[in-house]
């Protein structure tokens, strides 16, 4: 597979080129990267274009970093293309809405050659590796996921050590460590967002509310304590048995807390105890059901897990009703959609299952599982 370098070509031009008038502080013995279409594409000097060495040069900032030109190439980047930063951005922002992770992550990488003290890029880089790290676990690819989780985390650490201090680093981070069940980082991360934050606008007063609630949540149900991370912990890295023990002793002093019953229910479940589980996960949902924080937060997985045990058990009507509850709350969580698929697919229903599948597909076209099923022998 080439690599992104392998499609420059280093090139001097001489200070009678017609190219060397855009170029302030023009000096013809430093090398200037050309983009080519295509690595080993023969190069035709008459078809050099102010372009080609723009191009060139963004590619040399995301993957070039050792590169002993870097201060000049960004001089002459910030001459030929003063509003380059803000034109990127927004361009990264719309491939990412339009799924395009790779060339996102690629536009950052050159803002970030750009401008390495750029703390708005470097948050941008989170935030990307972050959305990468759900569409992954999303089509079932864990490690892939986890590799992204360790990208993401990097750079909202950089972030978070700015200086002056970034609010809007400390309220993604909050949300990011609030999926890694990390309660502790994530009030400490949230409490920097409350304490950082000096916007008065609605939707800063919106965000510090949500802050607040969370903090509120984490607070009086003990999450941050040290059982509940280490029963994640354990259960994350496969020592399930561990983990039940520590959630176990958890749930003894925190009985009401839903978050405990979904912890034992997944360790359960991953032991394929699927009655206990499916009993975990129930008690779950009902102690959930009195919880307005924990309906928004926790009711799609706890249904989703519930499914999974309900399935296996055979109880597939009971399932399927379990899965819509869930599409009712999240209309495109391809999770659920392909555990549609495969309870019509236990039950026979293979037409209909293929419709789940292809269904997941418009969503999300690198959904790894239901590409298998589609591809499955008939």
């Amino acid at each position: 597979m080439s690599h992104p370098l392998d499609s420059l070509v280093f090139i001097n031009i001489p200070d009678s080129h017609d190219l060397s008038g855009f170029i302030a502080g023009f000096d013809s013995s430093i090398p200037l990267p050309v983009q080519l279409s295509a690595p080993g594409e023969k190069f035709d000097p008459a078809n050099l274009s102010k372009e080609m060495i723009l191009a060139g040069i963004l590619t040399v900032f995301a993957w070039d970093q050792e590169n002993a030109h870097l201060d000049y190439y960004r001089s002459l980047m910030q001459a030929a293309a003063p509003n380059i930063r803000e034109e990127l951005t927004e361009a990264a922002i719309l491939k990412i809405r339009n799924g395009d992770f790779e060339m996102a992550e690629e536009i950052f990488r050159s803002l970030r050659g750009l401008d390495p003290d750029d703390v708005t890029t470097v948050l941008n880089l989170a935030l990307l590796m972050d959305e990468r790290a759900d569409s992954m676990r999303r089509s079932g690819l864990e490690e892939e996921a986890d590799a992204f989780d360790a990208e993401a985390f990097a750079h909202y650490r950089q972030a978070m050590a700015a200086e002056p201090p970034m609010p809007e680093a400390f309220f993604n981070a909050g949300y990011f460590f609030l999926k890694q069940k990390n309660f502790r980082k994530a009030r400490q991360a949230l409490e920097a967002f409350l304490q950082t934050e000096t916007d008065k606008s609605d939707r800063t007063a919106e965000r510090k509310e949500r802050a607040k609630a969370i903090i509120e949540e984490i607070s009086s149900r003990d999450l941050d304590d040290d059982l509940f991370k280490s029963a994640y912990d354990f259960i994350t890295i496969g020592q399930e048995e561990k983990g039940l023990e520590a959630v176990r002793e958890f749930l003894e002093h925190h009985p009401k807390v839903w978050n405990g019953w979904f912890l034992l229910g997944w360790a359960l479940r991953r032991l394929e105890r699927w009655q206990d589980a499916r009993a975990a996960f129930e008690q779950a949902i009902e102690l959930a059901k009195n919880d307005e924080a924990g309906m928004e937060t926790g009711f799609v997985d706890i249904c989703n897990e519930l499914a999974i045990c309900l399935m296996e058990l055979g109880e597939l009507d009971k399932s399927r009703a379990c899965l819509i509850s869930a599409l009712e709350q999240e209309s495109e969580n391809t999770k659920i959609i392909a555990n549609l698929g495969m309870v019509a697919l236990r039950k026979g229903n293979h037409e209909e299952a293929d419709g789940f599948f292809r269904t997941v597909l418009e969503i999300d076209p690198r959904d790894q599982l239901a590409r298998e099923m589609l591809a499955r022998d008939r």
